[in-house]
Protein backbone atom coordinates (compact mmCIF):
# COMPACT_ATOMS: atom_id res chain seq x y z
CA UNK A 1 0.00 0.00 0.00
CA UNK A 2 1.05 3.20 -0.98
CA UNK A 3 1.39 6.49 0.95
CA UNK A 4 -1.68 7.84 -0.45
CA UNK A 5 -4.00 5.01 -0.18
CA UNK A 6 -2.51 4.81 3.78
CA UNK A 7 -3.67 8.60 3.96
CA UNK A 8 -6.66 7.70 2.30
CA UNK A 9 -7.77 5.00 4.42
CA UNK A 10 -6.62 6.64 7.67
CA UNK A 11 -8.93 9.52 6.82
CA UNK A 12 -11.53 7.00 5.79
CA UNK A 13 -11.41 5.97 9.83
CA UNK A 14 -11.19 9.18 11.13
CA UNK A 15 -14.13 9.76 9.47
CA UNK A 16 -16.30 6.91 10.96
CA UNK A 17 -14.69 7.96 14.21
CA UNK A 18 -15.21 11.44 13.84
CA UNK A 19 -17.75 12.09 16.71
CA UNK A 20 -15.44 10.45 19.05
CA UNK A 21 -12.24 12.36 17.94
CA UNK A 22 -14.09 15.66 18.22
CA UNK A 23 -14.91 15.28 21.70
CA UNK A 24 -11.50 14.03 22.70
CA UNK A 25 -10.40 17.44 21.36
CA UNK A 26 -13.06 19.16 22.69
CA UNK A 27 -12.28 17.72 26.17
CA UNK A 28 -8.65 18.18 26.12
CA UNK A 29 -9.15 21.46 25.08
CA UNK A 30 -11.68 22.49 28.17
CA UNK A 31 -9.27 20.58 30.00
CA UNK A 32 -5.93 22.49 29.20
CA UNK A 33 -7.96 25.74 29.33
CA UNK A 34 -9.12 25.12 33.09
CA UNK A 35 -5.44 23.91 33.83
CA UNK A 36 -3.96 27.29 32.28
CA UNK A 37 -6.34 29.07 34.86
CA UNK A 38 -5.16 26.86 37.84
CA UNK A 39 -1.30 27.33 36.73
CA UNK A 40 -2.23 31.30 36.25
CA UNK A 41 -4.15 31.65 39.50
CA UNK A 42 -1.19 29.40 41.74
CA UNK A 43 1.44 31.65 40.05
CA UNK A 44 -0.03 35.00 39.55
CA UNK A 45 -3.51 36.09 39.40
CA UNK A 46 -5.22 39.22 37.79
CA UNK A 47 -3.29 42.60 38.10
CA UNK A 48 -3.99 44.61 40.96
CA UNK A 49 -5.93 47.49 38.92
CA UNK A 50 -7.50 44.89 36.17
CA UNK A 51 -10.58 47.14 36.95
CA UNK A 52 -9.02 50.30 35.82
CA UNK A 53 -6.89 48.66 33.25
CA UNK A 54 -10.05 46.44 31.26
CA UNK A 55 -11.36 50.50 30.70
CA UNK A 56 -8.51 51.10 28.31
CA UNK A 57 -8.20 49.68 24.75
CA UNK A 58 -4.57 49.07 24.95
CA UNK A 59 -5.34 46.04 27.66
CA UNK A 60 -8.28 45.11 26.19
CA UNK A 61 -6.32 44.76 22.35
CA UNK A 62 -4.29 42.37 24.09
CA UNK A 63 -7.30 39.91 24.40
CA UNK A 64 -7.88 40.63 21.00
CA UNK A 65 -4.60 39.43 19.53
CA UNK A 66 -4.08 36.11 22.27
CA UNK A 67 -7.91 34.66 21.60
CA UNK A 68 -7.52 35.01 18.14
CA UNK A 69 -4.24 33.11 18.06
CA UNK A 70 -6.19 30.64 20.43
CA UNK A 71 -8.78 30.34 17.86
CA UNK A 72 -7.22 29.82 14.67
CA UNK A 73 -4.77 27.38 15.90
CA UNK A 74 -7.52 25.74 18.24
CA UNK A 75 -8.91 25.19 14.26
CA UNK A 76 -5.69 24.19 12.71
CA UNK A 77 -4.68 21.77 15.40
CA UNK A 78 -8.18 19.80 15.30
CA UNK A 79 -7.68 19.43 11.54
CA UNK A 80 -4.10 18.38 11.75
CA UNK A 81 -5.17 15.30 13.81
CA UNK A 82 -7.22 14.20 11.18
CA UNK A 83 -5.41 12.61 7.76
CA UNK A 84 -6.89 14.55 4.86
CA UNK A 85 -8.85 17.20 6.20
CA UNK A 86 -8.08 20.81 5.03
CA UNK A 87 -6.04 22.96 7.23
CA UNK A 88 -7.35 26.83 6.98
CA UNK A 89 -3.12 28.10 7.30
CA UNK A 90 -4.09 31.60 6.32
CA UNK A 91 -6.25 31.78 9.22
CA UNK A 92 -3.44 32.10 11.35
CA UNK A 93 -2.57 35.12 10.09
CA UNK A 94 -4.94 36.78 11.80
CA UNK A 95 -3.49 37.64 15.01
CA UNK A 96 0.19 38.54 13.70
CA UNK A 97 -1.70 40.95 11.47
CA UNK A 98 -3.71 42.11 14.00
CA UNK A 99 -0.14 42.74 16.29
CA UNK A 100 1.25 44.40 13.20
CA UNK A 101 -1.67 47.21 12.40
CA UNK A 102 -1.27 47.92 16.55
CA UNK A 103 2.17 47.93 16.30
CA UNK A 104 1.86 50.88 13.30
CA UNK A 105 -0.72 52.88 15.45
CA UNK A 106 1.24 52.65 18.69
CA UNK A 107 4.22 54.57 16.42
CA UNK A 108 1.63 56.98 14.86
CA UNK A 109 0.35 57.59 18.51
CA UNK A 110 3.43 57.66 20.67
CA UNK A 111 6.09 59.77 20.16
CA UNK A 112 9.60 58.57 19.70
CA UNK A 113 11.45 58.66 22.53
CA UNK A 114 8.99 56.98 24.42
CA UNK A 115 9.19 53.69 21.69
CA UNK A 116 11.95 52.05 23.37
CA UNK A 117 10.34 52.16 27.49
CA UNK A 118 7.04 50.79 25.47
CA UNK A 119 8.72 48.09 23.62
CA UNK A 120 11.29 46.75 26.73
CA UNK A 121 8.57 47.61 29.33
CA UNK A 122 8.76 46.16 33.19
CA UNK A 123 8.00 42.80 33.12
CA UNK A 124 10.21 41.50 29.45
CA UNK A 125 11.56 38.62 31.64
CA UNK A 126 8.37 37.80 34.07
CA UNK A 127 6.30 37.38 30.50
CA UNK A 128 9.11 34.91 29.23
CA UNK A 129 9.11 32.86 32.52
CA UNK A 130 5.41 32.78 33.25
CA UNK A 131 3.71 32.17 29.28
CA UNK A 132 5.88 28.79 29.13
CA UNK A 133 4.92 27.79 33.00
CA UNK A 134 1.58 28.41 32.65
CA UNK A 135 1.38 26.34 28.96
CA UNK A 136 3.04 23.51 29.64
CA UNK A 137 0.24 21.45 31.43
CA UNK A 138 -1.89 22.46 28.49
CA UNK A 139 0.75 21.55 25.82
CA UNK A 140 1.04 18.10 27.61
CA UNK A 141 -2.57 17.49 27.10
CA UNK A 142 -2.97 18.70 23.83
CA UNK A 143 -0.33 16.07 22.79
CA UNK A 144 -2.01 13.58 24.69
CA UNK A 145 -5.31 14.36 22.45
CA UNK A 146 -3.74 14.64 19.26
CA UNK A 147 -2.10 10.82 19.95
CA UNK A 148 -5.93 10.46 20.02
CA UNK A 149 -5.91 11.13 16.36
CA UNK A 150 -3.67 10.46 12.99
CA UNK A 151 -1.79 13.12 12.77
CA UNK A 152 0.62 12.89 9.10
CA UNK A 153 2.52 15.60 10.09
CA UNK A 154 3.83 15.11 13.38
CA UNK A 155 6.25 17.69 13.56
CA UNK A 156 3.59 20.52 12.45
CA UNK A 157 0.92 18.89 14.98
CA UNK A 158 3.11 19.20 17.65
CA UNK A 159 4.41 22.71 16.49
CA UNK A 160 0.45 24.03 16.86
CA UNK A 161 -0.26 22.39 19.82
CA UNK A 162 2.56 24.79 21.26
CA UNK A 163 1.22 27.32 19.54
CA UNK A 164 -2.19 26.59 21.14
CA UNK A 165 -0.71 26.24 24.32
CA UNK A 166 0.83 29.73 23.97
CA UNK A 167 -2.16 31.25 23.05
CA UNK A 168 -4.34 29.82 25.99
CA UNK A 169 -1.55 30.81 28.15
CA UNK A 170 -0.49 34.77 26.77
CA UNK A 171 -4.76 34.90 27.12
CA UNK A 172 -4.33 34.38 30.68
CA UNK A 173 -0.84 36.11 31.43
CA UNK A 174 -2.80 39.35 29.60
CA UNK A 175 -4.64 39.78 33.05
CA UNK A 176 -1.56 39.44 34.96
CA UNK A 177 0.77 41.74 32.45
CA UNK A 178 0.97 45.65 32.98
CA UNK A 179 2.20 45.97 30.02
CA UNK A 180 -0.03 46.82 27.40
CA UNK A 181 1.71 48.07 24.63
CA UNK A 182 1.43 46.65 21.51
CA UNK A 183 5.29 46.92 20.91
CA UNK A 184 5.84 44.95 24.06
CA UNK A 185 3.18 42.55 23.13
CA UNK A 186 4.44 41.95 20.02
CA UNK A 187 8.06 41.26 21.14
CA UNK A 188 7.36 39.45 24.32
CA UNK A 189 4.51 37.44 23.91
CA UNK A 190 5.82 36.36 20.36
CA UNK A 191 9.26 35.57 21.51
CA UNK A 192 7.40 32.98 24.60
CA UNK A 193 4.89 31.64 22.36
CA UNK A 194 7.62 30.72 19.26
CA UNK A 195 9.44 28.82 22.09
CA UNK A 196 6.29 27.14 23.01
CA UNK A 197 5.69 26.37 19.61
CA UNK A 198 9.49 25.26 18.73
CA UNK A 199 8.94 22.97 22.02
CA UNK A 200 5.72 21.39 20.56
CA UNK A 201 7.52 20.80 17.31
CA UNK A 202 10.25 18.91 18.75
CA UNK A 203 8.10 16.65 20.79
CA UNK A 204 5.29 16.33 18.31
CA UNK A 205 8.36 14.72 16.04
CA UNK A 206 9.13 12.22 19.13
CA UNK A 207 5.42 11.59 20.43
CA UNK A 208 3.38 11.44 17.49
CA UNK A 209 4.62 9.64 14.75
CA UNK A 210 2.91 6.14 14.01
Amino acid sequence: MDTESLIRGLAGDAKQAGPRLSAVLAGALAVAVAVAGLAFFAMLGPRPDIALAAETPRFLFKFVVTLALALTAAGAFSALARPGAPVAWRLLAAAPLLVLAAVAVELLLVPQDQWEARWIGANAAQCLTFIPLIALGPLAILLWAMRRGAPTRPRAAGALAGLLAGGIAATFYAAHCADDSPLFVATWYTLAIVLLTAVGATAGARLLRW
